[in-house]
């Protein structure tokens, strides 16, 4: 399985950070993962629905750690990417 596309959706908020979506494989997408700034940095919430007690239920997620691990990885990466890039063009502007 590999991760062939991963879009974020910067978003200016305290916490939630961004919005991602990721492809598998050109043939399977995940929406809605939040990128979370907690109290131990940035981290990647799987998409989910509010349940009738007021919890919340994953609706997609990873089965174990090792997939977890990986994915969040690849994600915030993306996501630190994206913010350089934005920091980029922000100071060739001021350049100009």
């Amino acid at each position: 399985m590999e991760i062939t596309e991963i879009r974020i959706s910067l978003h200016e908020d305290n916490k939630l950070k961004a919005f991602a979506s990721i492809t598998f494989d050109d043939c399977f997408v995940v929406r809605g993962l939040k990128l979370i700034e907690g109290s131990k940095g940035i981290f990647v919430a799987m998409p989910s629905r509010k349940r009738p007690d007021g919890s919340y239920q994953d609706v997609a997620h990873p089965i174990n750690s090792e997939t977890r691990n990986w994915m969040e990885k690849v994600i915030i990466e993306a996501y630190q990417k994206e913010i350089n890039n934005i920091e980029s063009e922000a100071e060739k502007e001021l350049l100009e």
